[in-house]
């Protein structure tokens, strides 16, 4: 059995077109059921709910008297049918395209605490930005029941944002993993409504601040601050935002001790970070390729961790807006959504003779190689 858990506030309109949507879908037999559980985070309206689903899968609201953010999935959980193997996180302006995934949920590895989706955005035709190869997305993922409330669930300090790099920390020092799954569908119709910037911005500085302070490595803190600064001052300029990138400063200043530390070890933290994926997929394309220089394309999320592997490896990077002048191009994010994107950009754009596209993550290559002609062995896109 599998639960589809879904916080809502102030959104009827957007939740009844997510519950439609989640009443197209067939296939539950295959998981012996499923339910939907809504958790209303203090709306001022109600939101009316009326159950069961076109296809038959009940729906149950629990209302809460404030809003409680990301961590009124916990409640959820909790109350959720204690059968159910599979908790399907989703926003109320996501839902899975299709039931494939749930076949494909019975087969994953038993140390496999989360398998994270293929997250699209239909209004940009593009595909989430966040996640990393050890972190999973909070609006497109399925996480082990028993294992979600063996850790905790989400930390409710967090509120929104960057409280699944928390979870998937804990789920990594306690030796599981979390899985991507291109054939895990999700589309977001990521509602701009009470979105504010300036809060978004403060929570993510603050946010991200914490995860250093609980989990990176004494040794390993620097890098990642300086990362911390340097790439939420540019969203902060890029969006109009820096009163709330200063206020996050601020918050993380005035909050910072009070952070309990578990740091993880080196190679959890290399597998956290993106760094331990990164050099797997570089290294192969060192033996598989002769890769000696490279030009970094389309940078984004983590493109630090990938200039690491690189020079841990010995590849030299060549700063070059053409990527003509080394011997090929590397992707330069670890988020998988983003990664994806420029696979298929740079497939498509590629011509006779161009140096050849790396991707820094095999699993992404591996999954684009399941459909014949797409990428070749060692995450090198043909031309």
């Amino acid at each position: 059995m599998i639960t589809y858990v879904i916080p809502t506030r102030n959104r009827p309109d957007r939740l009844a077109d997510t519950l439609w949507a989640l009443g197209t879908l067939r296939g539950h037999a295959t998981t012996r059921g499923a339910e939907v559980i809504v958790v209303d985070n203090a709306s001022d309206t109600t939101p009316n709910v009326e159950g069961p689903l076109n296809n038959g899968i009940p729906v149950r609201v629990i209302r809460r008297s404030e809003n409680e953010g990301a961590a009124s999935r916990n409640i959820a959980v909790e109350q959720s049918n204690p059968r159910s193997t599979w908790i399907v996180m989703l926003d109320d302006d996501s839902f899975p395209l299709d039931c494939g995934f749930l076949h494909r949920l019975n087969s994953v590895e038993a140390d496999v605490a989360a398998v994270s989706a293929d997250i699209l955005l239909p209004t940009t035709g593009r595909r989430e930005m966040g996640g990393l190869p050890a972190v999973f997305v909070g609006c497109g993922v399925a996480i082990r029941r028993s294992v979600f409330l063996d850790l905790g669930g989400y930390d409710p300090s967090f509120n929104y944002y960057v409280e699944e790099y928390d979870l998937a920390a804990k789920m990594l020092m306690a030796g599981y993993r979390v899985e991507f799954d291109r054939w895990f569908r999700v589309e977001h119709h990521k509602d701009p409504s009470g979105r504010d910037m300036n809060n978004i911005l403060a929570k993510l500085v603050r946010n991200n601040g914490w995860i250093i302070r609980r989990y990176a490595p004494k040794a390993r803190a620097d890098a990642c601050w300086n990362d911390l600064t340097t790439r939420y001052r540019q969203i902060a300029e890029r969006e109009n935002a820096m009163p709330g990138y200063e206020r996050g400063l601020m918050e993380l200043e005035s909050t910072i001790d009070d952070q309990n530390q578990t740091p993880m070890t080196d190679e959890q933290f290399d597998r956290f970070i993106g760094l331990a994926q990164a050099k797997e997929a570089l290294s192969a394309a060192v033996t598989e390729h002769g890769l000696k220089t490279a030009t970094l394309v389309e940078e984004g999320k983590h493109a630090w961790v990938i200039r690491d592997a690189m020079k841990q490896l010995g590849i030299e990077e060549v700063r070059d807006e053409s990527g003509t002048q080394s011997h090929a191009c590397i992707v330069g994010t670890m988020s998988p959504g983003p990664m994806l994107d420029a696979a298929e950009r740079r497939a498509a754009l590629a011509v006779a003779g161009s140096p050849p596209t790396i991707l820094p993550w095999r699993v992404i290559t591996d999954q684009l190689r399941a459909q014949p002609g797409d990428v070749l062995t060692g995450g090198q896109i043909p031309a």
